[in-house]
């Protein structure tokens, strides 16, 4: 009936928000999507129950105004979502959720033919559900959530019903795992048989925007993955038991699939303390020191002070803001000088790359 896209872009900040009157039963809905562009939006609505058209206005203006009073502007650009009113309720399905495992236990999962290796994605844990005609997205805790229109046209070209396993990126989802094909449950068949399935299913009609993710099960083959991952400064990777079933939930130790990430390390220099044991951290370039974000001090370690140089271990930093992601304070530095402290040491997240 009628939609709208806001931007809001400043600094670090570059956001998208989209509001939509839809149309339930005989009266309308009042649905939303928000987030970081380029990422899967959050979905929900502003209105619990349908109401008539002149309400279903009302709301939807009053919104859009709070929104451009906080600075967003209207764009052409943004990913269209599709909702279908059951945001937020529980699926019935759960996905597997994967621990972490130190680099040395990785090393040697790439010489055990009993598991496969694929690129661990960084995106939104999605489950992706094709039901008599109607798709709907399924979070890690097991809520339906709303999906890119392009995702659910996607999954409309697809010839039968399925709950697909995956990570949503944008427009783009990245299936890995097949949980039901038409009325057959496959969670209990190995993984590789689960696989197999998925791989048909993907390649016989086109979706553009569903792709299957690769998978490497050879010594040589998981090696050059892992090389090629780490080069082109990916997240990491994610292994998986090929004879194994799909366990729903989070084990409380190893599992059948398990990630690993590639994290890095950078020295900086401490330039203010804040509250809560979190201190702001700078690096040294051309043009002066620049800010890399915040690191929280784990108790078992002093607070440093201004001027001291720390180890941090995180995943990458973001090109635009320059802030670490998930950063974790190693300690003190006591034999690196501040000047030693550069920023050519970043790792910059693969997609900000120019």
């Amino acid at each position: 009936m009628k939609s709208i896209t806001l931007h809001y872009r400043e600094g670090s900040s570059d956001k998208v928000y989209q509001a939509s009157i839809e149309p339930k039963g005989n009266q309308f809905v009042v649905n939303f999507a928000y987030g970081r562009r380029g990422t899967t939006l959050q979905t929900g609505s502003k209105t619990q129950a349908p109401v008539d058209l002149d309400e279903a206005q009302a709301v939807f203006t009053k919104l859009i105004n709070s929104k451009k009073a906080k600075g967003y502007t209207e764009t052409e650009n943004g990913t269209p979502y599709h909702q279908t009113g059951q945001e937020g309720r529980v699926s019935g399905f759960l996905p597997q959720l994967l621990n972490p495992i130190d680099e040395e236990h990785a090393m040697s999962l790439l010489k055990d033919a009993q598991w496969c290796m694929q690129e661990k994605f960084d995106g939104r844990r999605t489950l992706l559900v094709k039901r008599r005609g109607e798709v709907t997205g399924v979070n890690r805790k097991g809520l339906t959530v709303g999906l890119p229109a392009s995702i659910v046209n996607s999954a409309m070209a697809l010839p039968c019903d399925f709950v697909m396993d995956g990570e949503s990126i944008g427009e783009t989802f990245h299936a890995f795992d097949l949980l039901t094909l038409d009325i057959e449950d496959c969670r209990q068949l190995p993984y590789r048989q689960r696989l197999t399935s998925l791989m048909h299913l993907l390649t016989s009609k086109s979706a553009h925007c569903i792709r299957l993710v690769g998978t490497a099960c050879e010594t040589m083959e998981k090696e050059l993955l892992m090389r090629t991952l780490r080069e082109f400064k990916k997240e990491g990777v994610v292994f998986k038991r090929l004879d194994a079933p799909y366990t729903p939930g989070r084990p409380n130790s190893a599992g059948s699939q398990l990630k690993h990430k590639f994290y890095a390390t950078l020295s900086a220099v401490v330039s203010r303390i804040n509250p809560q044991r979190s201190v702001e951290l700078k690096l040294l370039n051309g043009e002066g020191w620049q800010s890399a974000g915040n690191v929280t001090i784990p108790a078992n370690q002093l607070v440093p002070k201004v001027g001291e140089v720390v180890e941090v271990r995180y995943l990458y930093a973001l090109r635009e803001s320059g802030c670490l992601y998930q950063p974790v304070c190693q300690g003190m530095r006591q034999d690196i000088g501040q000047h030693e402290c550069v920023l050519s040491q970043i790792k910059y997240k693969a997609d900000d790359e120019g």
